[in-house]
């Protein structure tokens, strides 16, 4: 099954204003987050992308801009990787909502969190896991196997992917750190997942399928798990 990149939008106005942004219509990428997209067409080079999937709110689009112009590329717009529904918390500030009983069920217990007025945390790992899981099957069908294909979304999207690759428990997901516009990968098989980035913000080349000998079988029985190693530190280890 394929690799799927996962993008972090870069920094936003939001970001920079401490404010939780939701789905507030207008947050674009400040100047930092401008510099992070432009930058990434050079940090993915050598990485061949079939598919681009996007959150359809403005940051993640602002995100993938120069690297759809480099590629050539259009974008997917998918709402179910969109930021979570906040509902009333959405635009106030971070510091302010603090203070309020249901962050602390938020960052310890987000499995028992809805937020008033918009969606529970539950309900946004849900529809996360099951876009990535038809992308998966769609990406697998038109492009093969070895294909990657590359997600722009928000951290706590990410962060519950994965928790999800990795058969952690919602409430652990907060454990897990991503920033701006840096990029996390997963590598999934018929079996299981792999983890093989998170957070990165370096050297990407490793994550290109390697290239194969054309004896060299590529299918279930290849080597580990749909032929993935799972020794020496498993699937992708370099």
């Amino acid at each position: 099954m394929p690799t799927l990149i996962l993008v972090r939008h870069g920094r936003s106005t939001a970001n920079t204003s401490g404010l939780l942004a939701g789905w507030t219509p207008g947050v674009a990428l400040d100047e930092r987050g401008t510099a992070q997209a432009a930058a990434l067409p050079g940090r993915l080079e050598g990485i061949p992308i079939a598919e681009i999937v996007t959150s359809p709110l403005q940051r993640c689009q602002e995100t993938m801009r120069p690297l759809l112009e480099a590629r050539g590329l259009e974008a997917h717009s998918d709402d179910r990787i969109g930021e979570c529904h906040y509902g009333d918390w959405s635009g106030r500030k971070l510091a302010e909502l603090a203070d309020e009983p249901l962050m602390e069920v938020v960052q310890a217990h987000p499995s028992a969190a809805a937020f008033p007025g918009g969606e529970s945390m539950r309900a946004m790992a849900t529809r996360a896991a099951e876009a990535v899981r038809e992308w998966n099957a769609r990406v697998d069908r038109d492009h093969g196997a070895d294909a990657v294909y590359l997600m722009c979304s928000h951290g706590d999207i990410i962060k519950s992917l994965v928790a999800d690759a990795l058969g952690l428990h919602l409430d652990l997901f907060q454990r897990i750190s991503v920033e701006p516009c840096s990029i996390t990968a997963i590598r999934y098989t018929r079996l299981r997942p792999f983890l093989v980035r998170l957070g990165d913000t370096g050297d990407l080349s490793s994550l290109a399928p390697p290239e194969r000998a054309p004896s060299e079988g590529s299918g279930p029985g290849a080597g580990g798990d749909d032929g993935h190693a799972t020794v020496g530190g498993g699937a992708g280890a370099p």
